[in-house]
């Protein structure tokens, strides 16, 4: 854990370091080092979500498109 992550009372609490990378690999880090979290949420960028703090809960939200998009 670098300095520049944020903690909470020594546990990770932010992962700067995944933008980019697969949801899967970001699930398993998070995971990973918070075995505390129950909930890791996929979201859409823009979509609402409510606003209550979790201390088991992580969001990732998404919103690029990785491919072209094909009819078929």
């Amino acid at each position: 854990m670098s300095s520049s992550d944020e903690v909470a009372g020594g546990k990770k609490t932010s992962w700067p370091e995944l933008v980019g990378k697969s949801i899967e690999e970001a699930k398993k880090t998070i995971l990973s080092d918070r075995p505390d979290v129950k909930t890791v949420e996929v979201i859409p960028v823009g979509t609402p979500v409510s606003e209550d703090l979790r201390l088991d809960r992580v969001r990732i939200f998404v919103g690029t498109v990785a491919e072209i998009p094909r009819i078929g």
